[in-house]
């Protein structure tokens, strides 16, 4: 349940590299990263990282709540996890199937006859994502009624027409894991929220993970924020929507003790863990991989209004890593590796996000109309007093850091442009590739 951000394609995989050591820990210099980042603004979130089962490090950054009254968050702050709530998901689906109450190639139409190409689609393609069931959360009108309150039937009709046949193609759709949180519904005869409870909250002890409902603030749960010039309120999708898909409350504390009885064996049997962590085409069932220089972590990431998550665990380390965020105004991808590379000692500097300011009138030889014969795109350049703002074709404005003479970036979608005035040109830099724009006359 992920709104983006990004002009283009961003996936925020951790590169590899060299192999290093997890024996010390240098937790001066995370907090300093924590630091640095609570006092430019650049998140609200909280971290927790276990190895073999004992913390080794905690923190909380920013607010749960920001509004004339802050409240400061804390490491018991529980947020929406979006999409890691599928891995909790998977969990049962498996759980089932081991109790012989499902199988990976039962078909949808057992359940659900009315989605296309029911009778050809299993549970198996539903759990990795080659079902070729349309994802109703890409659809244009989706921000119109994420707020309201909908109907399982509801949801049923916007999950069509289908995308590809199944088993030809992988593309994530998060109907998959609505629908499958549906059926876990009517396998055991009870909300999904109870089943959770029973089956895997309860059952190892997460006493701060459960299905979401209402915000709220008295029980310590964060709201999600933007980064506006100051934190402003996100939306608040009402829960009835997400499901199995990314209704779940959680803490980064929970999550690391989520994932080590995962592969611990406590949850479900070897077997199961195999076919979850397996990836084809880049999708397990529900699993990801996630390198980070010689390291190998499995887990999944979230996303769900002004909220970001991940949690990830290196088998081969015995070391759990959760962070959960309700605000963003830099790039999580460079956060994430900046952890890492603290908990596995290898060469890292922490960022001082000093940017360049500029005079008012310095900015005018940037502003205008953008436009580029590589991609499809306008980009437009306006001016708040001495920030420079750029708006792309269909989407929301964001404020630009001036980091050098005719150099500006926006971290969070880790988006670079670099401009030429005296020819009238902008070039856009993210992910590895660069797009050359001319200003219209």
């Amino acid at each position: 349940m992920i709104r983006k951000l990004t002009l283009l394609p961003f996936i925020a995989l951790l590169f590899f590299g060299q192999i290093s050591s997890a024996q010390t820990f240098n937790k001066a210099k995370m907090d300093s990263l924590f630091d640095v980042l609570e006092t430019n603004n650049k998140a609200m979130m909280s971290i927790a990282i276990t190895r073999k089962g004992q913390p080794l490090y905690s923190r909380a950054i920013g607010y749960s709540w920001y509004g004339p009254v802050k409240t400061q968050a804390n490491t018991k702050t529980k947020y929406r996890i979006g999409s890691i709530s599928k891995v909790f998901t998977a969990v049962m689906i498996f759980q089932l199937i081991e109790e012989g109450k499902l199988q990976l190639t039962t078909p949808l139409s057992k359940y659900y006859p009315t989605v296309p190409n029911a009778a050809r689609i299993t549970i198996a393609q539903m759990l990795n994502h080659s079902s070729g069931i349309h994802s109703f959360t890409a659809d244009s009108g989706y921000t119109s009624w994420l707020t309201q309150k909908v109907t399982p039937a509801t949801l049923l009709s916007k999950m069509m027409p289908a995308e590809f046949e199944p088993g030809t193609q992988h593309k994530y759709s998060n109907s998959n894991f609505v629908l499958l949180g549906y059926i876990i519904e009517k396998l055991e005869k009870k909300p999904y929220a109870a089943t959770l409870k029973n089956r895997i909250t309860g059952k190892i002890g997460l006493k701060d993970t459960y299905y979401g409902g209402k915000i709220v603030a008295a029980n310590n749960e964060a709201y999600s924020y933007n980064w506006q010039g100051n934190w402003a309120p996100d939306t608040e999708t009402d829960m009835s929507i997400p499901g199995g898909a990314g209704a779940l409350v959680s803490t980064p504390a929970d999550l690391d003790k989520f994932m080590e009885a995962l592969f611990a064996g406590k949850l479900v049997s070897r077997a199961s863990l195999t076919q979850m962590k397996t990836v084809e085409k880049g999708f397990g069932m529900n699993l990801f991989v996630f390198p980070f220089k010689g390291h190998t972590a499995y887990g999944h990431d979230g996303g769900i209004d002004g909220f970001r998550s991940q949690a990830a665990y290196f088998p081969a380390d015995s070391i759990a890593i959760a962070y959960t965020a309700n605000g963003v105004n830099t790039n999580l991808n460079n956060i994430l590796i900046g952890v890492l590379s603290i908990v596995f000692n290898t060469p890292y500097t922490v960022p001082d996000f000093k940017t360049t300011l500029y005079k008012t009138e310095e900015l005018d030889k940037y502003l205008g109309v953008y436009a580029s014969t590589q991609i499809p795109l306008k980009i437009t350049i306006t001016k708040k007093d001495v920030v420079l703002v750029a708006q792309a074709t269909g989407q929301s404005a964001f404020d630009l850091d001036a980091v050098a003479k005719h150099q500006f970036k926006f971290d969070p979608a880790g988006i670079e442009m670099v401009f030429d005035p005296i020819n009238s040109q902008m070039t856009l830099k993210q992910a590895g590739r660069e797009f050359l724009f001319t200003k219209e006359k």
